[in-house]
């Protein structure tokens, strides 16, 4: 049996998702042939995924054109989905030949709609799985323009064709997807071992790690402006790294992001799945960034607000690094029950079953 798997790069919450699923799958069919076609690299694949794999590089999405990882790009983004749904019936076909010529068996989405309805006019079962959909999306920033209403109908229908779409928790509403079925949150939960961090780094076991990670997408932040504090490090990636001594970049090889946030002391971050849930599940606490623009954000906020000590920042106090006290604040706040995240377990039984993959 041969299970093809494609998973967005927009953003490294996709990966988060469907990362769990696999690792849970692998358990269950040991004999499963997997395929992953993404544009994210093998290496990032791999840091996530614990079974072997056939890695094809290639996209079939692109969610949205991004000036950064919290500011869309809505002009770049309308015209590249003219531009993608131009012959929709000619990019179908093309879909469905690479399928068969693939010798694809079933196909998991997270969260592209083409390879869905490419997967059905092949014959292929197919699922989606994630926390948003690129219809429910593009409706809300498009859905008024006049040549939008055709293109939102292709992509309902790819969505609504497959066999099923595993909507995560937490996540939007996807009221317009009639093959939902609802699970419980999927994280990844790192191993907690913060001497090890700590002795990477080169720091004492006093010192407080501060994490900052905005999902994967470059979002430039002034590190070098916030004021320092004492007793307090900022690991932070490879681009925003700034020659201060209480700063160390967490690209470094052998230390898994999972682990890395499983042992630090808060996060900082944007709105999105992977990093609130983990956190969430990891008892870390949250500071994210305000965006309301994203529709997203209320579902996972409101979630958070239950499972997590959070708080909100602006984007004025984020690139001012004005939230030690928040932070803070944050510390001394009891924390609530963890969550349980079954949701891994939960799909990959939905998907034996339904895919035929046993």
């Amino acid at each position: 049996m041969h299970l093809l798997v494609d998973i967005s790069a927009h953003g490294l919450g996709h990966l988060a998702q469907a990362a769990p699923v696999l690792n849970a799958l692998a358990e269950m069919v040991p004999k499963l042939r997997l395929t992953v076609r993404s544009s994210h690299s093998r290496a990032r694949l791999e840091s996530r995924i614990e079974t072997g794999f056939t890695h094809v590089a290639e996209e079939r999405d692109f969610g949205f054109v991004m000036h950064s990882a919290a500011d869309i790009d809505l002009a770049a983004s309308a015209r590249r989905y003219r531009e993608f749904h131009a012959d929709w019936p000619r990019r179908i076909a093309a879909e469905a030949d690479w399928l068969r010529r693939h010798r694809v068996d079933a196909l998991l989405c997270n969260v592209a709609y083409l390879p869905l309805a490419g997967a059905a006019q092949a014959g292929i079962p197919a699922a989606a799985l994630c926390s948003l959909n690129w219809a429910d999306l593009f409706a809300h920033y498009f859905g008024g323009e006049p040549w939008a209403g055709e293109i939102h109908a292709q992509m309902l229908s790819a969505y609504n064709g497959c066999k099923g779409f595993l909507r995560v928790t937490p996540g939007l509403p996807m009221a317009a997807l009639h093959c939902r079925h609802d699970i419980a949150p999927i994280a990844g939960i790192g191993r907690r071992d913060r001497q090890s961090v700590l002795r990477q780094f080169g720091l004492d076991e006093s010192e407080r790690l501060i994490l900052v990670a905005m999902g994967g997408i470059g979002f430039p932040l002034p590190v070098q402006d916030w004021p320092p504090v004492s007793g307090l490090t900022w690991l932070v990636p490879a681009e925003l790294d700034v020659p201060r001594g209480d700063v160390r970049c967490f690209d470094v090889p052998g230390l898994k992001f999972a682990d890395l946030l499983a042992s630090v002391d808060a996060v900082v971050t944007k709105p999105g799945y992977g990093t609130f849930v983990e956190a969430a599940c990891g008892g870390i606490p949250i500071l994210y960034l305000q965006r309301d623009d994203w529709p997203e954000t209320s579902h996972l906020a409101a979630w958070l607000a239950v499972h997590a000590r959070c708080a909100v920042l602006t984007r004025e106090r984020l690139l001012a690094g004005d939230f030690i006290e928040t932070l803070q604040g944050l510390w001394r706040t009891p924390p609530p029950v963890v969550p349980a995240a079954s949701g891994a377990g939960e799909a990959a039984h939905w998907m034996a079953r339904s895919l035929g993959l046993t």
